[in-house]
């Protein structure tokens, strides 16, 4: 399990459009059709990571406690499904079916948004303003796989309700570790 951080870029850029299936719904949704009134969190996740294991529930848990306040999600997964089968768009529908994802669950099949998003890792957060542009790239908290640390989700939190609250974003971002996003040959 080798661990992948955030690439971390400048902030400010503008969401890039997406047009991606939803595995659960099997409608094809744009960044527009999933974005917050106040504000929206991409996420880049699979199945099988370890690192989006740990941390799922709490996603879970925070998209069904923010959403209703103005904030949009969506998880997108970009990896290989040759070489990683369980990451495959029946497999999402399947997942996010048994766990009650509260966002859609899109397959990027030619990981083009992966690469617009800078994506490089899984879990790989964005947080965007109610204007998409992004204001986060960072990790949700400090809990990893066998860090013994709880799963509490305090740095994406802290950020949500900056946004909702009007204060400053937090200039110090952590990056997300994970598992690399499983690129095509």
């Amino acid at each position: 399990m080798a661990a992948t951080e955030t690439l971390q870029i400048p902030l400010g850029f503008i969401a890039p459009d997406f047009y991606l299936l939803d595995t659960i719904s099997g409608k094809y949704l744009s960044f527009k059709d999933i974005r917050g009134e106040k504000g929206t969190v991409v996420m880049f996740i699979c199945n099988h990571c370890p690192y989006v294991v740990h941390v799922r529930d709490e996603l879970i848990k925070i998209a069904n406690e923010y959403l209703p306040q103005g904030i949009g999600f969506v998880a997108i997964s970009s990896n290989d499904v040759i070489k990683y089968p369980d990451d495959s768009p029946e497999k999402m529908k399947l997942l996010a079916e048994e766990l009650k994802f509260p966002f859609a669950y899109l397959y990027d099949e030619t990981q083009d948004v992966a690469r617009a998003y800078h994506a490089a890792c899984t879990p790989d957060f964005s947080v965007f303003d109610a204007e998409d542009k992004c204001v986060y790239r960072g990790q949700m908290d400090d809990s990893r796989p066998k860090n013994d640390k709880p799963v509490t989700g305090r740095d994406l939190r802290n950020v949500l309700d900056c946004l909702l609250s009007g204060k400053p974003i937090p200039e110090k971002q952590i990056p997300s570790i994970g598992c690399n996003i499983k690129w095509k040959e």
